[in-house]
């Protein structure tokens, strides 16, 4: 089973859309495995974002990030980073595809509502920066033989 990470951004929360943002990947057929809010703190923002250091919109980044809570989820699933990523569309909102998360609800680039791991080495480095082996849960639904293939 793949696992993916992703934030509900600073913009969704106060929007009210972490609901609706969780039932989409639910609703995709994605397994939550973790979720938490949190406040992230700096540290673990320039950590989280140090692939773009150096870059004009780095600052402002971390600024935005660690700006309001956010909602951290481990997802999972057969090709769960690609599920989870064409859930939340395009990283700019305008060319994101009708009916994502980035489409339907953002026009922004620098407010685009969630972040997904974009590769398994990606997510093998996100995932531990935001919880413990111990918080993440492994576990079959009822009804996932009606979205999986044995």
């Amino acid at each position: 089973m793949e696992r993916t990470l992703i934030i509900i951004k600073p913009d969704a929360v106060q929007r009210g859309l972490i609901g609706e943002i969780i039932t989409r990947f639910e609703r995709r057929g994605l397994r939550i495995a973790a979720l938490k809010l949190m406040q992230i703190d700096e540290t673990l923002a320039r950590r989280h974002y140090a692939v773009h250091e150096g870059k004009p919109f780095y600052e402002p980044l971390i600024r935005y990030i660690t700006s309001s809570p956010v909602v951290v989820m481990v997802l999972e699933g057969p090709n769960a980073i690609e599920a989870a990523r064409r859930t939340m569309g395009a990283t700019n909102p305008v060319e994101a595809a009708p009916g994502t998360i980035r489409a339907d609800f953002g026009m922004e680039i620098g407010r685009n509502l969630v972040h997904g791991s974009d590769g398994p080495e990606t997510a093998q480095f996100e995932v531990p920066l935001f919880f413990s082996e111990e918080e993440i849960l492994s576990y079959q639904r009822e009804n996932d033989r009606w979205i999986f293939e044995e």
